[in-house]
């Protein structure tokens, strides 16, 4: 077998699940901009399922997360009950395929396909964004009541951090990373100390997609969510994961084929009506209004600088990979939470705590 014979590992992992019908045709429908695999699979009798295939991290974390995926599908409530793909079961669990080979380590899950509605504009006007705001809060209220039924997460923010610092101590970590350890091990460390200053293990914790952009959900026509795929960067954490990409989806840019992670889609205006609306819905805390540097800190560290090289091609990962250090990093601090907090008009802990002493004094 060819080491990138991709179909012919998923007619395998196939077999394992259904050797009763045979496989016609098989696509790969994967973004270009990515090294994730993905494909429309066609049977004999035409009928249609969606592999994905992966080979980094580990196989456990790979069946973790999708058995936690499912139970968001099938626990998520009206009018989300099929916004999240439903993975294939066999004997009741997730079915997943392993397939090594010498060097080669390989996973495939399938799903049904996911029904697309409208996709919404590359570039949103306010009613748009009014509209998202509002709807996000309420996907994510779901997702809070889906999180007390799900299986636990093995993936932590902090043991991920760990994990990079693990990575930049060894040998090939010093290499790949050469000039630029001990500012990472800095980086790292800021984050460690701040969300335990923020008290981040607090916040609601829920099943969060992340990367969130106009090309990974649909909407109805009156802009209510009707689907969502690529599951990626899925994780169980706090909501404020997601606001970086809901920031980008709402930018002044909008969509963009050639892209950036640059942190002033943060700080827009645009973005603020987004938090205005969401926090109508559901209100965010002073704490997790500040913790949305510290979140952007993470997705840089974790997903463009440790795993940057699997989630995209190789002229997008050292592009991001640069940009990190020239721009991405010495941005975070023009984050100006203070400017949110008075847009959202959040008492701050301080005041709060302040104005309770002296109302306990009167």
């Amino acid at each position: 077998m060819r080491i990138k014979d991709y179909p012919a590992i998923i007619e395998k992992a196939w077999a394992g699940f259904d050797d009763s019908i045979s496989i016609k045709l098989v696509e790969d429908i994967s973004a270009k901009v990515s090294t994730n695999h993905v494909f429309r699979v066609t049977l004999d009798n035409d009928d249609i399922v969606i592999a994905k295939l992966s080979y980094f991290g580990k196989y456990e974390h790979f069946k973790e997360d999708h058995r936690i995926i499912q139970a968001v599908s099938n626990n998520l409530l009206y009018p989300f009950e099929n916004v999240v793909a439903k993975s294939l079961l066999k004997n009741n669990q997730v079915y997943t395929y392993r397939y090594q080979e010498d060097f080669l380590d390989t996973w495939v899950v399938f799903y049904n396909p996911i029904r697309a509605m409208h996709r919404m504009p590359k570039r949103l006007d306010e009613d748009h964004i009014r509209k998202l705001g509002r709807e996000m809060a309420k996907f994510h209220q779901a997702c809070y009541r889906v999180g007390k039924s799900i299986p636990k997460s093995s993936k932590k923010l902090r043991t991920d951090i760990q994990h990079l610092l693990d990575i930049l101590d060894t040998e090939a970590g010093q290499y790949e990373h050469r000039m630029h350890v001990d500012f990472l091990k800095d980086q790292c460390e800021i984050f460690l100390k701040n969300i335990q200053k923020l008290n981040v293990i607090s916040f609601d914790m829920m099943p969060v997609f992340v990367d969130w952009n106009i090309g990974n959900f649909s909407v109805t026509e009156d802009q209510h969510l009707f689907s969502r795929w690529d599951y990626d960067w899925f994780r169980v954490s706090s909501r404020i994961m997601d606001f970086y990409f809901f920031s980008r989806v709402v930018s002044n840019v909008g969509d963009r084929t050639v892209f950036s992670y640059l942190i002033t889609p943060l700080m827009e205006d645009r973005f603020m009506i987004f938090l205005e609306e969401y926090h109508k819905v559901y209100p965010l805390s002073e704490n997790e209004v500040r913790f949305m540097k510290e979140a952007y800190r993470f997705f840089i560290l974790n997903y463009v600088i440790k795993y940057g090289k699997y989630f995209f091609h190789r002229t997008y990962s050292t592009k991001l990979q640069r940009e990190a250090y020239e721009l991405y990093f010495p941005s975070i601090d023009t984050f100006d939470a203070d400017k949110v907090i008075k847009v959202l008009n959040i008492t701050p802990a301080v005041k709060a705590s302040k104005k309770k002493a002296s109302l306990d004094k009167s």
